[in-house]
């Protein structure tokens, strides 16, 4: 992505913010106190300038738009041999039988 394109997100974003805490009716210094940032780094984050992801995470969930952190969750890691068992319907692994 070019300069630009990310110029382009962060001000998009920015105003997605601004936009969320306005239909709340909600002020920057509450959203700031709510997230636990200065109303400065607010500021900076809905002007587009940028800011940290760990910052973008406090105000999304302070807003309660946590959906819009989806796409960033980790995904679930399954083994391949875990998967094999599954396809094959076997929940454990078996063992041959003991002869005496």
């Amino acid at each position: 992505m070019q300069a630009s394109g990310v110029d382009e997100w962060e001000r998009e974003f920015g105003a997605q913010i601004r936009r969320a805490r306005l239909l709340e009716d909600i002020t920057q210094d509450d959203l700031a106190r709510r997230a636990h940032v200065s109303v400065g780094t607010l500021v900076t984050l809905e002007g587009g300038k940028g800011s940290s992801f760990s910052t973008v995470i406090r105000v999304v969930r302070a807003l309660g738009r946590e959906e819009w952190l989806a796409s960033f969750e980790p995904k679930p890691v399954v083994s391949p041999l875990a998967l094999a068992r599954e396809q094959r319907g076997l929940t454990e692994p078996r063992r041959a039988s003991r002869r005496s």
